[in-house]
């Protein structure tokens, strides 16, 4: 070591003192291997700090490109239940007309009715005084033989009578059996021209039962396609749906106006019954149609924020606690919505949840807002679906601001999104 780093003297210099440093070969050994160790760590932790740096902006990338995938997502979400939204109203709005159209079809199938009842009674009475004037035809003729007879013969009653009785009899008898003849070929007249009018109503009715059948038969179509959509969403979201139309209608007990059933007396033709029958079945599809859009209204299926907004943590176990909601992500003030129509229970500070709302929903439904920046309605208030009830914000033990919303049914906490996605294809 001491060929390789001899021993030397270092001399430090001032105006008044000169003074030297001794280095042998240790000390400059030393001296070497700490500076060697001090550029490999700068090497070492500059490498660590630009993989971190580049890992971070890579991390970051990603980050903003699933947020941009799931902002369209959703906007594509949203903008296919506003479709959806837009066609029930249509369809709706085609059901009322088409319904209206059945209405006036009924009223003239039933003046059609009527008419043929006039005209069968008519040709009963023309019928029955045919038979009559034939009858006295008849009489009239066996008279007249009668006469003939006894004329030719010289009985004793046509002896009695002069031939001027006579002759007045005959034209008498004559006369009527003319007036007779007369009133039979317009008897027969008038049953064939009503003949003629039953086979018109006849087939006039034929043509009104099928331009009946097809409006029953699109209106059917129209009411399971409307139906059968919404029956799914609620069982999806784990909703009875008996149960649920036996709840809906005790509120909505009133009876009459245009949905109520169509009754027609026991006179009435197998076709109106027919009829009826057919049309009482879509009252009560269009009846159920509206009891599920009024529970529709009070069950969450809604989305509370809308806009652009980022889904950033599901229901289930997290970190090993039990994540009890869904998690939104947005801005400061974010506008947060209700999801149904219900009852405002709780309006205030809850603890870990920071600013919080409870609503109480029909079907035994809670709906929780957490971690709000500001509450915007009271307690005891009655709010509807998609009413403004807060903004967003980080109050409580949150790491950022976002919504964090739950879904409690009979005070058991469920998925959320199984109410936000079962009506995906509806709303």
């Amino acid at each position: 070591m001491e060929k390789r780093l001899p021993s030397k003297r270092l001399f430090l210099r001032t105006d008044t003192d000169t003074r030297f440093v001794f280095l042998s070969p240790g000390v400059q050994l030393a001296a070497i291997v700490g500076g060697v160790v001090i550029v490999a760590w700068t090497i070492v932790a500059t490498a660590i700090v630009l993989m971190d740096s580049i890992g971070s902006g890579n991390f970051r990338d990603q980050a903003k490109r699933d947020q941009s995938i799931y902002e369209e997502r959703l906007n594509a979400m949203a903008d296919e239940r506003d479709a959806r939204a837009a066609e029930a109203t249509a369809a709706q709005e085609r059901f009322a007309t088409a319904l209206e159209q059945v209405s006036s079809m009924q009223s003239e199938l039933l003046a059609s009715e009527d008419s043929r009842r006039e005209l069968e009674r008519g040709i009963d009475v023309m019928q029955s005084t045919l038979q009559r004037s034939i009858k006295e035809r008849d009489q009239a003729q066996m008279e007249v033989a009668n006469l003939r007879a006894e004329v030719s013969g010289g009985s004793s009653e046509a002896a009695g009578r002069s031939p001027e009785d006579l002759e007045m009899t005959l034209a008498f008898m004559s006369d009527t059996l003319s007036g007779t003849a007369t009133e039979r070929d317009q008897a027969n007249l008038a049953a064939s021209e009503a003949q003629e009018q039953y086979a018109e109503i006849d087939a006039q009715l034929q043509q009104l039962e099928l331009r009946n059948d097809e409006i029953f038969r699109k209106l059917e179509d129209a009411m399971t396609i409307s139906v059968k959509p919404l029956d799914r969403m609620f069982r999806n979201a784990g909703l009875n749906t008996n149960s649920l139309l036996k709840t809906v209608r005790r509120g909505y007990s009133g009876q009459g106006g245009a949905l109520s059933p169509l009754r027609f007396t026991t006179t009435d033709s197998v076709l109106n019954n027919r009829s009826a029958d057919r049309a009482n079945n879509i009252l009560q599809q269009l009846d159920r149609l509206n009891v599920y859009r009024i529970a529709a209204q009070k069950a969450p299926f809604a989305m509370p924020v809308r806009g652009n907004f980022r889904f950033t943590s599901g229901f289930g176990p997290r970190w090993g606690r039990m994540h009890s909601g869904a998690d939104f992500a947005a801005a400061r003030g974010t506008p947060i919505y209700s999801t149904a129509d219900g009852v405002v229970t709780f309006a205030g500070w809850g603890s870990g949840y920071g600013r919080l709302i409870k609503i109480q929903h029909e079907f035994g439904i809670e709906t929780r807002y957490a971690h709000l920046s500001r509450i915007r309605v009271k307690k005891g208030q009655r709010v509807s679906r998609g009413q403004r009830i807060g903004d967003m914000g980080t109050t409580g033990r949150s790491t950022g601001v976002h919504l964090h919303y739950e879904v409690r049914v009979n005070g058991k906490a469920v998925n959320p999104m199984i109410y936000i996605k079962a009506a995906n294809n509806v709303f």
